[in-house]
Parts: C-alpha cells; structure tokens; sequence
C-alpha cells in the first residue's frame, strides 16, 4: 500500500504528505499531553485535522486528472467547511461535526460517481482481458464521443491502440492528449514511448524532452529521456538522466535494473570500466527485477514491451549469469 502510495505521488510529494502526516499528528499529540481535555485543545486538534485534510487533499489531487480532481473537490471541500464551521461555532460538538465531515466524504464518493464513464471503462477492461482490443478500442471511443474533452480517456484508449499494434492511432491519441493538456507529462511520455516502439528515435527523444521539461521531478520523465539517449549514444545527457532518474528513488527493482544497464552501457563506451564495474554490480543486486520483468512479458498484453525491451532484459540476465565479457574486470 505505501509503495503503492510512493509510486502514485512521486518521491517529492509522497515527503511533504509523510512531513505534513507528522507534523498535525505530533502537534495534536501534544495537545492531549498539555492541556487534555480543553475545549481550545479540541478545536485546535480540530483545526489540524481540518489542515491535513486539506493539505494531503492538495497533495494527492495535483496528480489527478482535471475532471477527477473537480470531483474530489466536491467531495473534500464541504466536509472540510463543516469540520471548521460547527468547531468554531460548537465546540462541544466537535466529535459530531468531525464524524459528519468524514461521513460526507463516504456518501460523496458515491454522489459524485459518473453512472456513464465507469459503464464504458468496464467494458472496454473486460474486453481487454480477453484480448478482444477492437472492442476495446469501440468502448473507449463512446465515451470519448460523449466526453471528448477528457485527456485520460484518450490515454486508454492510445494504451489500446498499442495493444492492438495500431502504433499510428495511438500516436494521435498521444497527440491529442497533449492537445488537450498541454503542461500533460503522461501525454507526452506516452508519445515518446509509440513513437521508441515504432523505432522513430529521433521523434522519442523530442518528446521525452517536453515529457522531462514538464516533470523533471519525476523518474519516469527522466528515465525514457536516459533510455532513449543511451540508444542513439548521446552518452552525456544519458549518464546525466539515468543518474537524475536513480536520484529520485525508482520504486520497483525491474527499471533499476535497466538503468544500471543502460549506465554499464555507456561506461563501457567511455572506457571508464570502474564505473562499469559498479554500474554491473548494482544490476546483479536487482535480480528481482528480472524475475519481475520475467512475469510481465509473459502476458498477452506485454507485445508493446517486448517490441522495445526484450533485448535489453535478455543482456540483463546474461550479465547477471555472467553469459557475457565483462570488458570492466
């Protein structure tokens, strides 16, 4: 769940939710230890409570969609005003105002559910489990013509395309995306990703750039950037995104491990072997994420990976088999 959590919210974000977590929970643990049981300390541990609230809400809501985060504001702020309003005007009341924030919470969820877009989604995932991406594809394609100006339903439906092999119509997907969203990272990592899988280096690396632009804080943007550097041998911007991408703490073994990959890479090319070497030692630690990347390509759904990745994962597991020279030792 933490991790979960991590990966959702960025290195970045996830700090200022644990600094904001401890700072309105040590705050309101002192109040109990001073003055336990005052009226002013229960609705100043109100008042935190309100601030967390409000807070995480802003954390967590600058990494959703616009149309998401309009719901959630609907959701979050009432309960919020209610916490602070009935406090301030009855603080013996507190628990009560506090019990019904938290409770409008629980019902908004469900008042502010779309009846339509769940519909199409359900649809669209259960044909894709079955391998059926054309129909995939149709449901998405309802709910774009009944909301064409949401930007991640075009994210699906591009995700779909992929699927399908249709790297042309996952392209204008991408495309419209952006359209859509222009300050769109995903979009526009997205496009970088159809455009490495149709072996259009040159178009990747522009748009990993704006991806990078857009989110410099995030190991993704940075990653595809160092992936696509390294495979037309820019070797410098390569070294320098790959370490920014390990630098914001990659969560899962299988991405560390092809960035310590493509570093082992590019030391070799430099002739620098100590750093090859302590680049190939920290891939052999990762052989987690071999066995991670062993179970994704599996799937039926991984034909997009496999077109962009599969040898690289195959040098991976000869390194750590020690099947290949190691011109470093």
């Amino acid at each position: 769940m933490i991790r979960r959590m991590q990966s959702f919210l960025g290195p970045r974000r996830f700090r200022a939710f644990l600094a904001l977590l401890a700072a309105t929970g040590l705050a309101s643990l002192a109040l109990n230890v001073l003055v336990q049981g005052s009226p002013v300390a229960t609705g100043i541990q109100s008042l935190l409570l309100v601030i967390f609230i409000l807070g995480s809400s802003v954390i967590v809501l600058g990494r959703l969609p616009t149309e998401e985060r309009l719901r959630w504001l609907g959701i979050i702020v009432p309960s919020a005003l209610a916490i602070v309003i009935g406090s301030l005007a009855f603080p013996h009341l507190t628990g009560l105002f506090v019990g019904a924030g938290l409770g409008w919470i629980v019902a908004g969820i469900f008042i502010f559910r779309d009846p339509r877009g769940p519909q199409n989604y359900r649809a669209a995932v259960k044909a894709m489990r079955r391998g059926d991406y054309q129909s995939a594809i149709s449901s998405m394609s309802a709910e774009i013509r009944e909301k064409p100006d949401q930007a991640q339903h075009f994210r699906f439906r591009a995700e779909l395309h992929r699927l399908a092999g249709d790297l042309d119509s996952a392209r204008a997907d991408y495309r419209q995306m952006a359209e859509l969203n222009a300050q769109s990272a995903v979009a526009y990592n997205g496009l970088a990703e159809v455009e490495l899988q149709a072996r259009r280096y040159e178009e990747a690396m522009q748009a990993a750039r704006v991806a990078h632009e857009l989110a410099p804080d995030e190991w993704v943007a940075a990653y595809n950037l160092g992936m696509i550097e390294e495979r037309l041998r820019q070797d410098d911007a390569a070294l320098r995104h790959l370490s920014d991408a390990l630098a914001l703490e990659i969560p899962d073994s299988r991405h560390r491990l092809l960035v310590h990959l493509y570093l082992w890479r590019v030391y070799q090319r430099r002739g620098d072997l100590d750093s090859a070497g302590d680049s190939l030692a920290a891939l052999k630690r990762e052989k987690a994420g071999l066995e991670e990347w062993k179970v994704i390509m599996s799937a039926d759904e991984a034909q997009a990976l496999r077109a962009v990745l599969s040898d690289d994962i195959e040098e991976a597991r000869r390194l750590i088999k020690d099947e290949l020279q190691d011109v470093s030792r």
